[in-house]
This record gives structure tokens, C-alpha cells and sequence, in this order.
């Protein structure tokens, strides 16, 4: 499939440039430090002791420290939300780029990992070295008491070495319990062993308060290298040493040595306190539970919670609403928490739906909800031409969409929107069935038939039926069985749609979005531009 550089700029361009910033703001930082401990005056004696070990162990430490504080910004999802339902970000580009946040997060994490691996390892041999290279010359340089000294003693013994091993055990909980099947089968286990993150900073501005690393503070006054009294230099002529002495390369006083200023907390405090900030901010809004109206089961195990939160407030695509002060959230039953979720709402398992009466609220377990947030699915209405494609339980964040239209699509931007659906099974399209029937008489009355393009598919065809109740016909009419062909259809929406630019919105599995994906950055459709925009439960 040919690629299209312009399709290739829209979709990959911002977040390529993102990442090479920050490649080169990490490569940048690793050789200026590197070099300012190989080359620099203050550090020649230190690094004469321990060679190249402390120039990567400092240099490893400072694109951690970059790291430590960056990681956490993306994970400030009520700023990120503010800025993308605000004018601040006023470029669309911008705002996708937000979607992005989990990406750089990840990646930030990822190289805290690799460079703890390469700043333990340097380490581990400054540690042997502060053994084996004992300073008779310079005593307050040592982190040894005595050469020849047990390195796991000096380790076991000093502040960086007992902070560094707990530092490393958290790291290790968080970087594995971050792996994708952990996340599916227990997100607890994720869950508490990422907030963790609070000992890990803490321990981590406490690392440095030993001072085991010292630069020298007087190298004017005592030039690294040169003579003091009584002393000669072997490798140099009686006569090459005095002119050496008369050049001013004798020592005018003894070297004296200086523990590093403490740097991390200069890096981390700031995005730690606006993380925290946002923490208690969530958790005051989230502090009085929600008022749940209706719990309706669905077909193919789906629970249908629809709730009323005080000062509730959605944005066109954050959530779906049938009225503006309450909100709904579907819930497909897969695994555990959501068996026994679904058990404390709807104790009898043949109830198809339940309205809870005010007075029987107490039966039921208290709910907090945080959010809305912002997702991709608000870009939806900033394109003339849009192109939703879920899968399954993958529809959800459509539903807002839908729900926004109902109540009016006139003042949106949006002039048509292909909605396409895949489930497995017929039944799953009574999930928002009275939604899309209902959208779809509205644009029949207002004269639009043309602005909703709705396609059903269905993959299994196992005992396969057709959606016969009469209300519901809108849907029979549309509904295909097998999957969608995707060219064809990227190559129909371009035909129509020539020199525009068009939302390509995906939340489904990893099989459709890489194929959207795809298709997005080839470069054979009529010069329209499709840019590609993913939604993630993960």
C-alpha cells in the first residue's frame, strides 16, 4: 500500500516530532553531563577513582531525573480535559496530540526502567571501585571506610545504597504489574502497586541526601594534578618538575571536597504538586456519591447503569447523557469485578431491568464516579465529514455522539457522519438500538436523511436472524452479515468527500484499528486526507 506523505504528516507528523524533542532533550542531557564529570576540573580526582562509571551513573541519573518529572504530566487527565474543552488549544493538531498523553507516559516510564537499569549497573561499579580504589591522598573523597572493603557492606550501610534497593523493589512492582495481562486479569494488583508512585518520590528525593558523590571546591587553588610540597612527579625530569612548579602547577593548599547539591527535588517537586493538586481535586469531586436511577440488563451480558451526579457537566462526546444532569455508562460482564458488580445490582439474574425507588437505595453498594474527561470522540464534531467505526462494546464512546445529535446537530460543525458498527452477535444491537432509531426518524423529519450513513455488520452467522421487530426496521435495512471492506469503503468516502479532511474515529479491536490505521496513510484516495483518531479502554 503506498504511503501518502501528506496523509503520513497528518496522522504521524505531530507525535514523531513530539518524540524526537524528547529524544534529543534526553540525548542532550546524557552527554552534557556525561562530559561535564569526564572533563570537568571539580570531578578529575573523583573520576580518577572511579573512571567512566561515575560519568554514566551521573549522566543515567540526570535523564531520570528528566523522566521522573515528565511522567507524570500526561496523567493529569482534569488539566488535559480543561485544556482540550477550552480555547486555550486552539489547534486541532494540538488537541489530538493530547489523545497521545497514555503513549508518552508510557514512554516516559519505559526509560525510567532502562535507565534505572543503566544507573544501577554504573553503580555497582563505582561501589567496587570506591573498594578496590581506596584514597590514601584524598580521605574525604571515600564512601569506603577501608580498601578492600565488603562493596555489599558500603551498599547495605549508606543512605543512596539502602534507598537505591528500595527504589529499585518498587520499580520492579510497578514496571510488572504494568504488563498487559496483569492489567486484564487483576487491575487491582495494577492499580495499587502504581500508586505506589507516592513512597517511590519520596525515597527518591531522600536518595541524595547522603552525599556519597564530592567535587572538589578549591581547584583554583589546587589545580587538579599538581604538586604538593615534598612532592615530585615520577613521570617527569627534576628539571621539567621545577619549571612545572615556577608555571604555577604547584599546590597553593590541600584539595577539599563538597557533596553534590541535592537536583531531584528541583526536577520533581513541581510536577508532583500539580499532580497531588489534581488528585484532590478528583477526589472532592468525586466525593459524593452518584444517585443511581435505573439499571437495565441488556442482551449479550451488557449492564446498562444510567445515574444522576450532583453539579454534573458533559461536553458533546465525553459521556452519554439522555438529559442533561444525568449520565449512562454500559458495561460488558468479562471477568470478576464486574460479575460481582452486576450480583449487588441486580441480585436476581433473570431481572431484565430494575427502577430504583428512592427508599430502596440503601440496598445497593454507594458509587462514586470521577470524570467526565476528555476523549478523541469530542474531535468528532470538529470535521465536516466523520467516520465512527466500533466493534462490540467498543460503541460506547459513540454513544455520546449520538446522544449529541438527538438533542441537535445544526450548530455543530459536522455535516455527515459514517457510523459503522461490527459485533458478533445480532443481539448486541439492541445495546443503543432505540437510540439510533431514534436519531435516524429525527434527520428523516428534518429533512437530512443523507447526514447519518449507519452500517451493521454482523460476523457470526450461526443461527443468524434478522432484527424483525417493526420499530426497529431503520436497522434491519442496514444490517450486512460478514465484515466490512474497508477499502471500499475509505475509497467511497473519498470519492464524495475530495480535498477535505476527515475524522477517522476507531474504538475497537487491535485487528480493525491497525487496518484503519493503514488505510488512513495510503495515499489513494482522490487527495482527501484522513486523519486517524483511536479510543482506548486499556
Amino acid at each position: 500500500m503506498a504511503l501518502s506523505v501528506r496523509s503520513w504528516v497528518a496522522n504521524e507528523g505531530g507525535k514523531h516530532l513530539v518524540l524526537v524533542l524528547w529524544l534529543g532533550a534526553n540525548t542532550l542531557l546524557f552527554m552534557r553531563t556525561f562530559l561535564m564529570y569526564y572533563c570537568g576540573q571539580q570531578y578529575h580526582y573523583l573520576h580518577q577513582m572511579l573512571g567512566l562509571g561515575l560519568c554514566i551513573s551521573r549522566a543515567s541519573a540526570s535523564v531520570l531525573n528528566l523522566n521522573c518529572s515528565l511522567v507524570l504530566l500526561p496523567m493529569c487527565r482534569s488539566l488535559l480535559t480543561y485544556l482540550r474543552g477550552t480555547h486555550t488549544v486552539r489547534s486541532r493538531k494540538a488537541r489530538r496530540l493530547l489523545d497521545k498523553s497514555k503513549t508518552f507516559h508510557v514512554a516516559c516510564g519505559v526509560a525510567i526502567c532502562v535507565f534505572s537499569v543503566v544507573h544501577v549497573s554504573a553503580h555497582l561499579v563505582n561501589v567496587v571501585n570506591f573498594s578496590v580504589r581506596y584514597s590514601e591522598e584524598f580521605p574525604s573523597l571515600n564512601v569506603a571506610r577501608y580498601r578492600g572493603e565488603d562493596p555489599r557492606l558500603i551498599i547495605l550501610t549508606t543512605v543512596p545504597g539502602i534507598t537505591g534497593i528500595l527504589l529499585v523493589l518498587i520499580l520492579f512492582l510497578m514496571f510488572t504489574a504494568s504488563s498487559y495481562c496483569i492489567r486484564v486479569s487483576n487491575y487491582e494488583i495494577f492499580w495499587y502497586t502504581h500508586n505506589l508512585f507516592i513512597v517511590f518520590y519520596i525515597i527518591l528525593i531522600v536518595h541524595v541526601v547522603g552525599g556519597a558523590l564530592k567535587y572538589q571546591t578549591n581547584f583554583e587553588a589546587h589545580p587538579p594534578g599538581c604538586l604538593r610540597a615534598n612532592q615530585t612527579n615520577p613521570d617527569k625530569t627534576e628539571e621539567e618538575s621545577g619549571q612545572a612548579v615556577g608555571d604555577g602547577w604547584s599546590c597553593r593548599e590541600e584539595a577539599r571536597f563538597q557533596p553534590n547539591s541535592p537536583e531531584t527535588w528541583l526536577w520533581v517537586s513541581g510536577p508532583l504538586c500539580l499532580y497531588c493538586a489534581e488528585r484532590l481535586y478528583r477526589y472532592i469531586r468525586s466525593y459524593s456519591p452518584v444517585t443511581i436511577v435505573a439499571v437495565v440488563r441488556h442482551p449479550c451480558d451488557v449492564i446498562e447503569l444510567r445515574m444522576l451526579k450532583k453539579d454534573f457537566k458533559a461536553h458533546p462526546g465525553q459521556c452519554p447523557t439522555e438529559k442533561k444532569e444525568t449520565l449512562g455508562i454500559h458495561l460488558r460482564v468479562v471477568g470478576d469485578w464486574t460479575e460481582r458488580f452486576t450480583e449487588l445490582l441486580l441480585p436476581d439474574p433473570g431481572a431484565e431491568s430494575e427502577i430504583l425507588p428512592m427508599v430502596q437505595q440503601r440496598r445497593y453498594p454507594k458509587l462514586y464516579v470521577d470524570g467526565p474527561f476528555g476523549s478523541s470522540s469530542q474531535e468528532v464534531f470538529n470535521y465536516e465529514v466523520s467516520l465512527c467505526v466500533a466493534g462490540g462494546i467498543g460503541v460506547t464512546p459513540f454513544a455520546c455522539v449520538l446522544h449529541a445529535l438527538l438533542d441537535g446537530w445544526r450548530h455543530f460543525r459536522l455535516r455527515r457522519l459514517y457510523f459503522v458498527w461490527v459485533c458478533r452477535e445480532l443481539q448486541s444491537f439492541y445495546w443503543f438500538a432505540e437510540l439510533l432509531c431514534a436519531l435516524h426518524h429525527k434527520l428523516w423529519k428534518e429533512n437530512r436523511p443523507d447526514y447519518l450513513n449507519l452500517q451493521l455488520f454482523v460476523s457470526q452467522t450461526d443461527g443468524l436472524q434478522n432484527i424483525s421487530e417493526e420499530r426497529y426496521r431503520p436497522l434491519s435495512s442496514r444490517l450486512m452479515i460478514g465484515r466490512p471492506r474497508w477499502k471500499l469503503l475509505f475509497e467511497e468516502i473519498g470519492r464524495t468527500n475530495k480535498h477535505k479532511r476527515v475524522g477517522v474515529f476507531c474504538c475497537g479491536p487491535k485487528g480493525i484499528s491497525r487496518t484503519l490505521h493503514g488505510l488512513c496513510n495510503s495515499d489513494r484516495y482522490s487527495g482527501t486526507t484522513f486523519e486517524f483518531n483511536k479510543e482506548s479502554f486499556s
